[in-house]
């Protein structure tokens, strides 16, 4: 593992793909937190009982199912989209715009797409706040992964065979160790942006980490910094 891109590592590269929460924004700006607490409401409205007890519920599933909507698709049989529309329904407008990533993400050559446990709208609404939007060819959410979340691999085949992904040539960035693992058994590169959540080092150990940094704006801009034109 390394934190220092270097653009002859990277050269081959022509799909970037990018999760959503905790990773195109810094974890430090609390969204998530947000939505944590929609899913909380949602299930103390729909199981009747109180916050605490709800947010047991929640804290379970996640853990057992990968997510809490698999867990409560699995236990309750719930609509999805139910709970989708109700939890992303967030306010992000304090969400500050980065045009220093949206510049990285205009300089990396090839497709870029963002593979996310959320949902199309989430993805859309949050990469617009950020100025990000139009660097992304496609999204490819929670409703396009028959509601089966990283890291299940059948998901990330699906994603690969949909868009015409080859492997070897794609690089997928990630707050949750654990996701990049189904990728580097694929032959993608690996970069894994952590943070102080315990969920985001579960599954840390091992060979499928290629790359770690605490800052993607940073990161990219080093690695295209480093990058020598083709003669």
């Amino acid at each position: 593992m390394t934190g220092t891109p270097r653009w002859k590592n990277f050269d081959h590269i022509d799909c970037w793909i990018f999760d959503l929460d905790n990773t195109l924004y810094p974890s430090k700006s609390n969204l998530f937190a947000k939505i944590d607490k929609k899913m909380g409401e949602f299930i103390s409205d729909f199981l009747q009982v109180d916050l605490v007890e709800a947010k047991n519920v929640q804290k379970k599933f996640f853990h057992e199912h990968g997510t809490t909507l698999n867990g409560l698709m699995l236990n309750y049989d719930i609509n999805p989209n139910d709970f989708l529309d109700y939890v992303h329904d967030i306010d992000v407008t304090d969400l500050v715009a980065s045009p220093e990533l949206s510049a990285a993400l205009e300089q990396l050559p090839g497709r870029k797409i963002i593979f996310t446990n959320g949902s199309h709208y989430h993805a859309t609404n949050v990469s617009t706040q950020l100025g990000i939007d139009h660097h992304f060819e496609h999204i490819f959410d929670i409703v396009a992964a028959d509601f089966k979340p990283k890291p299940h691999k059948p998901v990330y085949e699906k994603l690969v065979r949909e868009f015409g992904i080859t492997p070897e040539k794609a690089v997928l960035f990630e707050d949750m160790a654990v996701n990049l693992a189904p990728a580097h058994e694929m032959g993608m590169t690996t970069v894994w942006i952590p943070n102080e959540a315990h969920w985001s080092s579960q599954g840390a150990e091992g060979p499928h980490i290629h790359y770690q940094t605490d800052d993607l704006t940073r990161w990219l801009a080093d690695l295209l910094a480093d990058r020598r034109p083709i003669t």
